[in-house]
């Protein structure tokens, strides 16, 4: 069965979305009520997809979500969905500060987009990782968004469930879901940062072991912890403590942040 959404999202603020409610309280401002275009076709997650979180038929905790939208209608059905999901838990507005993974819907990327995903951050009460959904993200505010949490950018015209559903499956694989384009975009960035400030300025890039740099390099090529300690002939564990080590010893948010600081700095 296909499955009908609304259009994606206006220009309005981000609005937190309960799967309940036929309607969305405005997370951070008001604003004109966003226009509806035609309505894009969602396909639906084959029926024998192993459900998230399962390794060796093993259960784990479920991935707490929020969705934060300005259009109610794709916002509310995205939320249905994902709740209909096993290893998925749709978090109701009171509760969204516990999200684990942070769904926003956009029909462009703005600075405003930024904010938000700064503040919900903020707000939160352990590491979240962002799923973005929109058009329009430029190089410098996908360096942005991800030292605050970003993992996945997801054009709109790619943004089915499975695909979102996917994204979200990837947080705890440990993987960056990022477009080809946008992967360049971000290397483009950290290089011109290195070449036209650090440089001039006389300022080496940041010293990392070999082995962390290694780590960050496959890391960066969307592998996940069990592939990295195959191709380095590691433990997993080992890989684990050396990304811990290196994001303790600078300060960074999580393993995307750490990808782009080893950009930033030319160490891979």
């Amino acid at each position: 069965m296909t499955l009908m959404m609304g259009e994606h999202l206006g220009e309005g603020p981000i609005a937190v979305l309960e799967t309940t409610s036929t309607t969305a309280e405005t997370l951070l401002a008001e604003s004109p009520p966003a226009q509806t275009p035609a309505p894009p076709v969602f396909a639906p997650v084959p029926a024998d997809r192993r459900p998230p979180g399962r390794r060796d038929g093993a259960p784990a905790a479920p991935i707490p979500v929020a969705v934060l939208a300005g259009d109610p209608i794709t916002g509310q059905g995205v939320a249905a969905f994902l709740s209909s999901c096993p290893g998925i838990l749709v978090l109701p507005v009171d509760r969204q500060h516990e999200a684990e993974v942070v769904v926003i819907l956009v029909s462009r990327v703005t600075d405003d987009t930024l904010e938000w995903m700064r503040q919900a951050a903020d707000r939160a009460r352990r590491e979240v990782r962002f799923v973005l959904v929109g058009d329009g993200v430029r190089g410098p505010q996908l360096l942005t968004a991800v030292t605050h949490g970003l993992v996945s950018v997801i054009p709109r015209q790619e943004a089915d469930f499975e695909r979102i559903l996917r994204a979200i499956e990837a947080v705890r694989e440990d993987r960056l879901e990022l477009p080809e384009v946008a992967l360049g975009w971000l290397v483009d960035q950290v290089r011109a940062i290195q070449r036209e400030v650090l440089e001039p300025m006389g300022v080496t890039p940041a010293g990392l072991e070999a082995r962390e740099a290694d780590v960050l390099r496959l890391l960066a090529e969307g592998l996940g912890t069990p592939e990295i300690a195959a191709r380095l002939n590691y433990s997993e564990r080992t890989v684990k403590n050396i990304i811990h080590g290196v994001l303790t010893r600078w300060r960074l948010r999580n393993r995307a942040h750490a990808v782009a600081f080893a950009l930033r700095n030319g160490a891979i």
